[in-house]
């Protein structure tokens, strides 16, 4: 008899995996970006981070009603398959499995280490390190490299043996990382009121810096990398205690505070320093002005964990991809993809297979960002890109929604998945304007990947038998 995933996870913790995978680096580091496209303007920030939250929430209440009518094994897949068909649903799982899940899972070891030697170097400067702290020795040095593969391996190791324990770790995570966001937002808010740099840096911007080109829009494109994780969540739609009520719930409340959260901890690290230093230091400096460097260093350790949270998260949805395309035959190998372990209740092969793909993108994003290696075609940024790319694949499902749901009423069926659709549209258009020729790169690579699916895939072997 063939083994199944048994539904072990409840709403808390699907609560906890939707604001866990999404409130975790992106927050913390793209906060200095955003700074950085717009030239250091608070405002725009911050209308950057309502226009980003917007488009994830009409995207997240729309696929939280798919959620109560469609329910198989992974949540994007199911309603990529009931809404357009099979073969698009199979392209879904096959981009989640191979591109979308590892790259961000790869990106999210590496935060995690460089936080954590953040920590380190901050609180003993004297740590030996292969390349100075000031040489970037926390974000590309050979202890960061290292420290990476060790998180990406434990993350698939605690996933793939004990996916109970990813469950509980997922949510003490979720837990611990609203502390340093919720002081910041809280004390920041007092202290910059105080000391008037929050007036100074909502009236004037960073005297060093110059905007990029359509500012706002890049803005905005950046914030997709903040909002994105809310859909791995759906990755445990076979798992979940009574998923058509508990993933909807989950999706819904969990967009909620994180965009509360975001906000009010953009403003509160506004607070904290001006908009030149946070552009310069990032938002280290706003913790450090606030709380002391002993307080404040400690608060960069809470920041790893909660990059540790949010790789736990993504690792845990990116072990279930090639279950969720093998459980429909689907794919490569399907019979091998699709077993699972009757000891630990896990797809083995599957985890395995994510593993070795997250490690390929790692590579490519040291060589290709980090380390700057590759600088000629096929270089783009795999932690916005690969975001972008799922949202123009929401299209034809909220399309699809809008056309076939005859029972649901004007809202479910038509208001909502057009807002979906239009802040969809706006991410790709936003992307586009602030990545350019790096997009024709990543179309390629993407185009390359998708054939390889289609070549493998074991339904078109049958037919072509």
């Amino acid at each position: 008899m063939e083994t199944k995933l048994e539904r072990k996870y409840g709403l808390f913790t699907a609560i906890c995996m939707v604001a866990g995978i999404v409130i975790g680096s992106g927050v913390f580091f793209k906060a200095q970006t955003i700074l950085q496209k717009t030239g250091g303007n608070m405002p725009m920030g911050i209308i950057a981070w309502i226009i980003g939250g917007l488009i994830m929430l009409s995207c997240l209440i729309t696929f939280s009603f798919m959620g109560q009518k469609h329910e198989r094994v992974n949540g994007i897949v199911d309603y990529a398959e009931a809404m357009v068909g099979p073969r698009f649903g199979y392209f879904m799982g096959w981009f989640s499995a191979t591109i979308y899940f590892p790259s961000m899972t790869a990106l999210l070891a590496w935060l995690s280490a460089r936080y954590t030697l953040v920590f380190i170097t901050s609180a003993n400067p004297n740590f030996p390190m292969a390349v100075p702290v000031e040489a970037g020795g926390c974000l590309l040095g050979p202890e960061c490299m290292a420290l990476t593969l060790i998180y990406l391996c434990g993350a698939y190791t605690m996933n793939a043996l004990s996916p109970r324990l990813a469950g509980k770790f997922q949510t003490s995570t979720t837990v611990i990382k609203l502390i340093p966001l919720g002081l910041m937002a809280v004390v920041g808010l007092i202290y910059g009121l105080i000391n008037g740099v929050l007036q100074t840096n909502f009236v004037t911007v960073a005297p060093n810096v110059e905007p990029v080109a359509n500012p706002l829009f890049a803005a905005v494109s950046a914030t997709a990398f903040a909002y994105e994780g809310w859909i791995i969540a759906t990755a445990i739609n076979a798992e979940l205690k009574d998923s058509k009520k508990n993933l909807p719930k989950a999706l819904i409340i969990g967009g909620l505070i994180i965009i509360a959260v975001y906000i009010f901890y953009y403003v509160g690290v506004a607070g904290g320093a001006s908009n030149q230093d946070l552009i310069d230091k990032g938002a280290t400096v706003a913790f450090t002005n606030i709380f002391g460097n002993v307080l404040g260093n400690i608060l960069n350790l809470f920041i790893a964990i909660s990059c540790m949270g949010t790789l736990n998260g993504l690792m845990l949805g990116c072990c279930r991809c090639m279950y969720s395309i093998a459980d429909r035959n689907r794919g490569p190998k399907p019979e091998i993809f699709k077993q699972v372990d009757k000891a630990t209740n896990m797809p083995t092969n599957s985890a395995v297979f994510a593993l070795i793909v997250c490690a390929g993108w790692f590579v490519y994003f040291y060589f290709s960002n980090l380390a700057q290696v590759w600088t000629g075609p096929f270089v783009f940024d795999p932690s916005e890109l690969p975001i972008i790319t799922i949202y123009l694949m929401y299209v034809p499902i909220f399309f699809q929604w809008m056309r076939k749901e005859k029972d649901q009423n004007v809202l479910r069926r038509f208001i909502l998945p057009i807002l979906a659709t239009i802040g969809s549209l706006f991410m790709v258009l936003s992307c586009i304007l602030s990545h350019r020729m790096a997009c024709v790169w990543y179309i390629i690579v993407f185009a390359v990947i998708m054939a390889i699916g289609y070549f493998f895939d074991a339904s078109r072997k049958k037919k072509q038998i």
